[in-house]
């Protein structure tokens, strides 16, 4: 099965102005949303997705490395139990998600290899890899040979190689698709087992912009869509990327401070004779500056990854500087690349935060005798910066337990408010509104 060539094409229906009722309103047709809706929607609940353009974004984009032990970076070891746990997930994730949706989403599990092009890059892994063994991680050197031995167009220039079990990938594209066919109940003829939503595109759709949350009685009650709409839910989730930040009356204090991050990346075609170009993950340092080579099923690969946080004249617009960079390093790591047919350019923001790791979670709200409450009705789960693709099994699970009243304390640190005061007391009204609590109303 292909990829969608236009993602969001087929979602472009209008709807009515009208209301549409579910029991989760999930914001954001990334690959975090769709998989904490599909998660939503297997644990009994009936769920829309909010998007105009679903699955466009870094998602379209990204490469899809699923790289636990390759991301790990330094002064960011609290992320690592979180992609951890991830990573554990995905075999069962993708599991389900070949069973709902009767499609593939290009789960590969070869190894990842580590690559460095001189002395120095060498000694830049080496000492990322005591970090990594540190943390009870396996990275085991290979010989140049024996690199090449698997891998047989890699350069026999290259100064060193680190073999990385447990990093797989996934193609997020076809993985947006699955989730979306699933969401859909396509692929087993059984539709959505009484969860498809009245008046949404195939029971789950809806195709327009989320401009505020709609507030009743302090709690979260549902979405204002930009076409005049309304989705009322008992649950909100707010995990539409960068543009989190943009929602209206988010509740008073709350500070989102998401950084766009912009990446460039390749897609080319590996001609007849040179199949497979490689067959694992290929991440390296060339000269200190990051490249990775990413093989897919259909005999293409997936070059990346520059980044940048000056935003560029126009969105999506793609660097000349990143592409001959890009190039020119993959090149000195597996020379072949420059007999590869450029496919596609693309150029997308990922959602960064001030410490690199994700907003996820309830919203706190004082209640006025210091016990540890939340808004009801709200669930934040965005920034997640260059884990997006590998963090969505953990995603979707936590804020299914969310949904069921659990919290697990090891996701404590990611809490959506650290970055701002606690948000306000709930707003003791009836009627439906547009405005956050404030103070004044508490």
């Amino acid at each position: 099965m292909g990829a969608p060539s236009n993602p969001g094409a087929t979602e472009r229906l209008s709807t009515p102005a009208g209301t549409v009722r579910a029991d989760v309103a999930v914001i954001g047709g990334g690959v975090i949303g769709h998989g904490i809706a599909w998660e939503a929607q297997r644990s009994g609940r009936s769920v829309v997705l909010i998007d105009d353009a679903p699955g466009s974004g870094a998602s379209w984009a990204a490469a899809g490395m699923l790289a636990p032990v390759s991301e790990l970076h330094y002064q960011e070891e609290d992320l690592l139990e979180l992609m951890l746990d991830a990573s554990a997930r995905w075999p069962a994730f993708v599991a389900g998600l070949r069973a709902a949706s009767g499609a593939d989403p290009g789960y590969i599990t070869t190894p990842t290899l580590a690559v460095g092009a001189d002395a120095a890059d060498r000694r830049v892994l080496m000492d990322l890899r005591a970090v990594q063994q540190a943390n009870g991680l396996a990275v085991e050197p290979l010989t140049v040979r024996e690199a090449r031995i698997r891998e047989p167009l890699l350069s026999p220039a290259i100064a060193c190689a680190l073999d990385t079990p447990a990093d797989h990938q996934v193609d997020p594209r076809l993985l947006v698709d699955c989730l979306r066919r699933s969401l859909a109940g396509a692929g087993n003829g059984t539709g959505t087992s009484g969860t498809a939503v009245a008046g949404a595109v195939d029971g789950y759709a809806v195709p327009d912009k989320a401009r505020a949350l709609l507030w009743q009685d302090g709690v979260v009650a549902g979405v204002q869509l930009a076409g005049g709409g309304t989705v009322l839910a008992g649950e909100t989730v707010v995990a539409n990327g960068l543009h989190a930040a943009e929602l209206e009356s988010l509740p008073e204090g709350l500070r989102l401070p998401l950084r766009p991050v912009y990446g460039d990346i390749l897609r080319l075609a590996v001609p007849p004779h040179l199949q497979p170009l490689v067959t694992s993950t290929v991440r390296g340092l060339v000269h200190g500056v990051p490249v990775y080579i990413v093989p897919r099923r259909d005999g293409t690969v997936v070059i990346g990854a520059t980044q940048r946080e000056d935003a560029p004249s126009a969105a999506g617009a793609v660097s000349a500087g990143g592409v001959y960079q890009l190039l020119r390093d993959a090149q000195v790591l597996v020379p072949a690349v420059a007999e590869l047919e450029l496919l596609e350019c693309t150029a997308r923001a990922r959602p960064g935060t001030p410490d690199n790791a994700p907003l996820l979670g309830r919203v706190p709200a004082p209640d006025g005798a210091g016990h540890h409450v939340h808004v009801p009705g709200l669930i934040i789960a965005t920034g997640f910066f260059r884990h997006g693709v590998l963090l969505t099994p953990a995603a979707a699970a936590i804020c299914r337990e969310l949904l069921d009243g659990r919290e697990d304390p090891r996701w404590a640190p990611f809490n959506p408010a650290r970055f701002a005061g606690a948000a306000t007391a709930p707003i003791p009204t009836g009627r439906l509104s547009h405005q956050p609590p404030t103070k004044e109303t508490v």
